[in-house]
């Protein structure tokens, strides 16, 4: 369960996010809006990448600010940009990286990790460089390595940006079957109506909040 009790985001003077009292429970969650509107603060809110200025934000009743570090084990983050978080050479090292949190032993993870990518049709790019892969190959890798960590919820902001429509169509697909709670700040609304729930956000305020395809449908009119 995701808690926000009054939560808020200042910039200075400027309100980024306006206070929130929300609990989010479902298994999938959809945040859209214009830029700008705060979605991504929102999300960042989730693991600690963003603290409250006032207000608390928790994780299954872990302190976001408190217990930064125990959130973090148990919030994944899959960011707009996967060179964000690719570090290591070849796909099949990223991923046996991430493996580290999970207790698979060390000469167990390259075989492991090989599994994982097989899953998300990467298994022919293992040992490829990972600048090689495409744009879209490497937002799959980014994903498959966040999953690795077996995260409790993960959080998503634009994940299928500047992607493919099949590509884009393979992420969703990834998204939205793993165990994990999914929290996904998106533009893409055929991902955002496949959500469970949806909130609309406009200038750090939530202004719908409810069924994804009543929201994401009333969003859209309003363009």
């Amino acid at each position: 369960m995701i808690r926000l009790r009054g939560a808020a985001v200042l910039a200075g003077e400027r309100v980024v996010l306006h206070p929130l009292d929300l609990e989010l429970a479902e298994p999938s969650v959809a945040l859209v809006g214009p830029n700008g509107s705060g979605k991504s603060t929102l999300l960042r809110l989730l693991n600690g990448l963003v603290l409250p200025s006032v207000g608390a934000v928790s994780v299954d009743g872990l302190d976001t600010e408190a217990d930064l570090a125990r959130v973090r084990r148990r919030v994944g983050f899959v960011f707009p940009d996967p060179d964000a978080q690719l570090v290591m050479p070849t796909p099949v090292e990223d991923v046996a990286l991430s493996l580290r949190r999970t207790g698979v032993p060390r000469s167990e993870r390259p075989a492991r990790a090989r599994e994982l990518l097989e899953r998300q049709g990467l298994g022919a790019l293992a040992d490829a460089g990972v600048r090689e892969l495409s744009s879209g190959q490497r937002q799959l890798l980014a994903l498959t390595a966040v999953l690795a960590t077996e995260p409790a919820v993960l959080a998503c902001d634009e994940p299928t940006t500047l992607l493919d429509l099949r590509t884009a169509r393979r992420v969703a697909q990834v998204l939205l079957s793993s165990p994990a709670q999914l929290v996904v700040a998106t533009h893409d609304l055929a991902l955002a109506r496949r959500a469970r729930r949806a909130l609309w956000l406009e200038s750090g305020r939530v202004v719908a909040d409810g069924p994804a395809g009543e929201v994401v449908a009333a969003y859209a009119a309003s363009a």
